[in-house]
């Protein structure tokens, strides 16, 4: 398994970024999906999720690498299988506090790197709108992009020197925007922004085109769905 110890320390390219996504225990993840897909299934999707969207990010070509945040040894095991560094969550003290651990896992042996937050449940995330995300970031030392409601936030990033910051949780659009980043939501990027908390944020997921670890998990509990 690849941990922080060998996040690389090779020269930056430019227009390259590390992303940073956090993922919880599985047992603890999706937790108001169980209702409709059943208990046994929430953590399975969960990692479903993770998968396509660690997938798709390592596809993107402004991406040099993603650091998974985790504490998950079956999630650890499976996105480290697809090329993600694994970080323990030693904080231990929320999605925040994960999240800036992760950057300066990355900052500790790059301290130049761009990096960016990305969640872990955008399993439609298309490389192509990724990359089209972060060459907009490029232009800012913060940028944001706020999730499909327009309340959360599915992105943060910090270039360069720039100061991560997340503020992730509840109204964090408006949290991120306040602090100064530059708000990047618009059309176009609705695989970037289409995170899954509930069954219906599933459905529009699948009507976008899910990864083939939600696809081949979802022919099996789609039926569910429509209960």
């Amino acid at each position: 398994m690849r941990t922080e110890g060998e996040i690389t320390t090779n020269t930056d390219q430019p227009g390259s970024w590390s992303l940073v996504v956090p993922l919880k225990p599985l047992a603890r993840a999706k937790s108001r999906l169980g209702r409709a897909t059943g208990e046994a299934s929430r953590p399975r999707l969960a990692l479903a999720f993770a998968q396509d969207t660690v997938a798709a990010a390592l596809a993107c070509a402004r991406v040099r690498n993603v650091v998974v945040v985790t504490d998950d040894p079956e999630a650890a095991a499976a996105l480290s299988a697809l090329g993600a560094r694994i970080v323990r969550d030693a904080p231990g003290a929320g999605l925040n506090a994960a999240l800036a651990h992760g950057a300066r896992a990355v900052r500790l042996a790059r301290p130049a790197a761009a990096v960016a937050a990305l969640n872990a449940d955008l399993p439609a995330l298309r490389p192509g709108e990724l990359a089209r995300v972060l060459d907009f970031a490029s232009s800012f030392p913060r940028a944001f992009l706020r999730d499909a409601a327009g309340i959360g936030t599915t992105f943060l990033s910090a270039g360069s020197g720039a100061e991560f910051r997340p503020a992730f949780g509840g109204p964090s659009g408006a949290r991120h925007l306040a602090s100064g980043a530059a708000d990047m939501s618009r059309p176009g990027l609705d695989s970037v922004r289409r995170d899954v908390d509930t069954v219906e944020d599933l459905r529009v997921a699948l009507t976008l085109g899910v990864g083939p670890h939600t696809a081949r998990l979802m022919a099996v509990l789609e039926p569910a769905l429509d209960r």
